[in-house]
């Protein structure tokens, strides 16, 4: 995948990522919320972790790696028909890796308040950050038990793996399957790489 509007979509559509770097005791990994900054049109990733997270993953000082697993599962053979065939697994994924910067606490907060909104939603009830019984003084403490970043990839890799090298007929006949077992959002995304590859 190399059409950044695609690859824009997957990471909006799968905002919980995981975040990987290379330390002097070996590999680290944690696993939080990121979203598009919605100052640029780009792939950049606004997001936070929690202290000491920042310390353990180098934020800033290092090379992080920022996984994207979209819709993803077992393909068995049987939709094949009668041929011989071996299951596979079909997947949507991103790896967008670069430096960070570190985000002032007034834009740490911006991207908090921008996480609790988005996933929040807009009901009647609905608690954003500095609703009541949330005060000043709480969502302070919230700010500074945690470090704001903002990742500006300089590398990127998305994949797509969709049954594209099966005929329109075996193609359909996997998005059956898998709308009858449930996992429609595998279906999904393979109805939209199908409708996109018969497009003139």
């Amino acid at each position: 995948m190399t059409d950044v509007g695609e690859i824009r979509r997957l990471i909006d559509l799968n905002p919980w990522v995981t975040l990987v770097s290379q330390t002097d005791d070996g590999l680290v990994a944690s696993h939080y919320a990121v979203m598009l900054d919605d100052e640029r049109d780009d792939l950049t990733l606004v997001g936070h972790v929690g202290k000491p997270d920042d310390l353990i993953l180098g934020l800033g000082d290092r090379e992080l790696l920022v996984i994207v697993q979209g819709p993803h599962g077992y393909i068995t053979p049987r939709w094949y028909g009668d041929v011989a065939a071996v299951p596979t697994w079909n997947f949507v994924s991103a790896h967008l890796s670069g430096i960070p910067e570190l985000l002032t606490p007034d834009e740490n907060l911006r991207v908090l308040d921008r996480l609790v909104d988005r996933f929040e939603g807009d009901g009647d009830d609905a608690r954003g950050l500095y609703t009541l019984p949330n005060d000043a003084a709480f969502v302070e403490r919230l700010e500074r038990g945690t470090v704001g970043f903002r990742l500006t990839p300089t590398r990127v890799t998305a994949k797509r793996k969709l049954s594209q090298n099966r005929s329109p007929e075996v193609v359909e006949t996997i998005i059956d399957g898998l709308t009858a077992e449930g996992r429609v959002g595998l279906a999904a995304e393979m109805r939209r790489s199908a409708d996109a590859r018969v497009r003139p």
